[in-house]
């Protein structure tokens, strides 16, 4: 695609924000299934067995029927987990009311023939039918994974663009250190074999000084495979840290328990927030640049040293921690 069409609107999507807020968010993924079977469920099913959830209006789907609880922001992280955990709590009995059940699993231990494409508009089809010209791991991802997402504020000048790199730079480390699968069925061993060219697991969003000709190249570097421009294509695109023009995207986490999940936000929230620990990890993590697709591979294989430096970025002496 042509960079001349991209770059415009990449530098939306870093555009950043003119503040230093430090909100939170949380996007939850979980698997669903039948009580009695084991089945996958339809879609239309969960969501009549799901209206008068207090979750209801926060709820969508993943292409093979996985739950997604999209939460607003929160104004800090004891907000956060204290209604994540409610939500989610309240959600689960409405649906194991209907005999369905949900599980905070990072693969599906069914096979793509058990869990079919629930989503079947176009950019779905079409997405799937380019991922099965590189391999089988594309519907894997699809259909049989699920991630704990964390949005935090993205910070205007010098500030911001220490945000941008030091979650990139700590990705593989934290992914690590809180990996709930690994070895080749692990959920990062999928994800770094779906499509290296849209997923960008290895340093190439830290080229150079400038982050927008960066990211522009990168996504001109992907393979086109919907109709709708380069707007439509910039969302095919699958970073481990997404941009999303006032805040950043953190998706390479497997997906966590609820209760779990207050921790996990505040090691990622003191990361961006906080301005020494920041620069403090910063200077750490730079010389190993050049080595990200290394380590973003380690980290898959479960490397034991890969997640014990995860767990040193951020000790919990410097956390604040959620009540």
């Amino acid at each position: 695609m042509n960079t001349k069409e991209l770059r415009p609107l990449v530098s939306g999507l870093f555009a950043r924000s003119r503040s230093r807020t430090t909100r939170v968010a949380v996007e939850q993924e979980l698997l669903v299934a039948d009580a009695a079977t084991g089945a996958a469920v339809p879609i239309e099913r969960v969501r009549h067995a799901a209206r008068t959830a207090a979750a209801a209006q926060y709820l969508g789907f993943e292409p093979g029927g996985q739950l997604e609880l999209s939460l607003p922001c929160a104004p800090d992280l004891a907000t956060l987990t204290r209604t994540l955990g409610t939500l989610t709590d309240d959600l689960r009995r409405h649906l194991a009311a209907a005999d369905i059940r949900t599980q905070a699993l990072p693969v599906d231990p069914r096979t793509e023939d058990q869990v079919p494409l629930q989503l079947t508009s176009p950019r779905y089809v079409a997405m799937q039918r380019h991922f099965d010209t590189i391999g089988p791991a594309g519907r894997r991802m699809m259909r049989r994974t699920a991630s704990t997402q964390v949005c935090l504020d993205w910070w205007p000048g010098r500030d911001g663009a220490e945000q941008w790199r030091v979650l990139n730079l700590a990705g593989p480390f934290l992914a690590a250190a809180f990996a709930r699968s690994s070895g080749p069925d692990g959920r990062l061993t999928t994800w770094l074999d779906v499509d290296p060219a849209r997923t960008g697991f290895d340093d190439r969003l830290l080229h150079g000084d400038n982050p927008v000709a960066a990211y522009t190249s990168f996504a001109a570097g992907a393979t086109v495979f919907t109709t709708g421009g380069p707007a439509e294509h910039l969302t095919t695109l699958f970073p481990p840290v997404r941009p999303r023009g006032n805040y950043l995207e953190v998706r390479f986490l497997d997906v966590q328990e609820p209760v779990a999940a207050g921790y996990i936000v505040a090691v990622l929230a003191s990361l961006l927030y906080d301005d020494e620990i920041r620069r403090r990890t910063l200077r750490a993590l730079e010389p190993n640049r050049p080595h990200l697709a290394e380590h973003w591979r380690a980290a898959a294989a479960g490397d034991i040293p890969t997640a014990v430096r995860g767990r040193e970025l951020v000790p919990v002496r410097d956390l604040e921690l959620v009540a």
